[in-house]
């Protein structure tokens, strides 16, 4: 029986794990660059906004059509500026860079997609919750990963991040409040 680290043991949760920790250590820098940002502003981008236009509007609405376009316009906007950000650097090729452009988008523009799903679905405040615990639930997860990685505490990296995230979502609730109350 091996340990978690190389995949031994049984179960359905140590072997994904192992193969998920193998394709996040194993990815190069551009793909780790557009991968992660991506996840990471996806999330946050997606939650917040949600968060934000139910509290203000209510309506199922301006939830899929913020959602839709997060989907289309952040993500181009988003992938055009990890674009400029390699470029900066001044030291990825050419190919590098379109291989951060192009993962960004992607990892941003089916994410969005994927919390788009519950939305259509359900109840738009349970969909609503369904799309917090999965979005912070991946958010967590990237971040356990990260920490193992930089071999750092994951419990610590976690915490920052989805309290960090929590803060954000949260100021969108009120924010959300306030436009309704002051221009609705």
């Amino acid at each position: 029986m091996g340990t978690w680290e190389d995949g031994g043991g049984s179960g359905f949760r140590r072997r994904h794990i192992y193969i998920i920790n193998n394709i996040s250590l194993n990815m190069d820098h551009s793909t780790k660059i557009g991968f992660n940002f991506g996840i990471t502003s996806t999330i946050i981008t997606i939650l917040a906004l949600m968060v934000g236009l139910n509290s203000g509007t209510h309506l199922r609405l301006a939830v899929i059509g913020g959602i839709l376009i997060i989907a289309i316009a952040d993500s181009m906007s988003d992938a055009l500026g990890i674009h400029i950000s390699e470029e900066g650097e001044g030291k990825h090729t050419s190919r590098e860079i379109w291989k951060s452009t192009l993962v960004t988008f992607f990892t941003k523009f089916i994410l969005a997609l994927i919390f788009l799903v519950p939305i259509l679905v359900f109840d738009l405040s349970i969909a609503i919750k369904i799309n917090l615990i999965l979005g912070l639930a991946i958010l967590g997860t990237l971040s356990y990963f990260i920490a193992k990685r930089e071999k750092a505490k994951p419990i610590k990296i976690i915490s920052e991040h989805l309290v960090f995230a929590t803060i954000i979502i949260t100021i969108a609730h009120f924010l959300g409040i306030w436009v309704a109350n002051t221009f609705g």
